[in-house]
């Protein structure tokens, strides 16, 4: 498979950092992309990443090698009817969606199983659009790759390379497997993080006084829930078959701790416990999930008037940009009383080594 010419229909944040990433690592490679803002694309062009800007999905992108799709699901389906009208056979198909049976289904309806290879770059951020796409965002990230049941085994294997190629970490499955796994590794604690905000919504005092102590632990194992609700009203309608797997199994094991709380199974808990403990420190922490990382870690201080103050200068001296600074007021399960929030791994390891210097006590979690 020979790359010279790449597509993008969608140019955000996960189409963007791709480009970026193709650009920087293959300059020679051809770009063109198309996106409803064409403010956002001449944006792209003027910065190089991208070298021609569509004014459609039409016969341009006959040129292509490669295509990603990076729009919305649904989306992504609609325009493959029209790329099929026109694209040559040489030209493989490839998607970033977050479930991949509905996208893979519309595939086999168009006879485009032969072309078309599906991925899901496990990779993100809080921010949104092209203008903060990276070429390093996917950089040790796991990618996806979900073949069509009709490519070529020598195909997949070059895109699997190509993919590798940008840094990120290829791991190929059935589409079905996918969906499955991220169901209950994402698309569950979605559900639960969300469903727990609503427990403590539902049960607060009319002085909301679990609102006022739910910081800290709370709120960090909630913090998925305040993702977009439109994004996750989609995966729950493309992935529900998985999901209702998932949340069955879940609601057998809540059935489970509720008889043995009930019974005071003392035994029977502390063994539910040490498993959930054993098998989570056994889960690596060398590259990205499904879910987005956190760069926080935690600081001792002094409450004295300044301190704050203090070590955010340090950081801004650094040339580190804080994304959140917050005083642990409930800190049961917490060893400091500073939280401290970065944007990214880079900005977390200078601000670690930059505040040790000044001899604050860090922990990392």
């Amino acid at each position: 498979m020979k790359i010279e010419t790449v597509g993008f229909i969608g140019l955000g944040l996960i189409g963007g950092s791709l480009a970026k990433a193709i650009k920087m690592y293959y300059p020679e490679i051809r770009i063109l992309a198309y996106m409803r803002s064409r403010d956002t694309l001449e944006a792209a062009v003027r910065e190089g990443t991208v070298d021609q800007a569509c004014e459609a999905v039409d016969e341009a992108f006959a040129s292509c090698d490669l295509i990603y799709l990076c729009a919305p699901v649904s989306t992504n389906a609609r325009y493959l009817e029209k790329l099929k009208t026109f694209l040559p056979d040489t030209c493989l198909l490839t998607d970033v969606g977050s479930t991949k049976t509905d996208i893979h289904e519309k595939v086999r309806a168009l006879g485009l199983t032969d072309r078309f290879i599906g991925g899901h770059p496990m990779a993100g951020s809080e921010k949104t659009g092209y203008e903060n796409a990276k070429p390093h965002l996917i950089e040790n990230a796991y990618y996806i790759i979900t073949p069509g049941e009709k490519v070529p085994a020598g195909t997949v294997e070059q895109f699997t390379a190509f993919t590798a190629s940008l840094k990120a970490l290829p791991l190929v499955l059935d589409y079905r497997q996918h969906d499955f796994i991220t169901a209950c590794v994402s698309h569950l604690p979605h559900l639960i993080a969300s469903s727990l905000v609503e427990l403590v919504k539902d049960l607060d005092s009319p002085q909301e006084l679990m609102k006022q102590i739910a910081a800290g632990g709370f709120k960090d194992i909630t913090r998925i829930a305040s993702s977009s609700p439109e994004m996750w009203e989609q995966v729950c309608m493309t992935n529900s078959s998985n999901i209702l797997k998932a949340l069955e199994h879940y609601q057998g094991q809540l059935e489970a701790l509720h008889r043995q709380l009930e019974e005071k199974d003392s035994k029977g808990i502390h063994s539910f416990f040490a498993a959930a403990r054993d098998y989570r420190n056994s889960i690596p922490d060398t590259s990205a999930g499904p879910l987005k990382k956190v760069y926080a870690f935690y600081c001792d201080m002094v409450d004295e008037a300044g301190g704050i103050a203090t070590l955010a200068t340090i950081l801004a001296s650094g040339g580190i940009s804080l994304k959140n600074i917050g005083i642990i007021h409930n800190r049961e399960f917490e060893e400091a009383v500073l939280r401290v929030e970065l944007y990214d791994e880079e900005a977390y390891q200078k601000a670690v080594a930059l505040l040790r210097k000044y001899r604050y006590t860090i922990y990392e979690r």
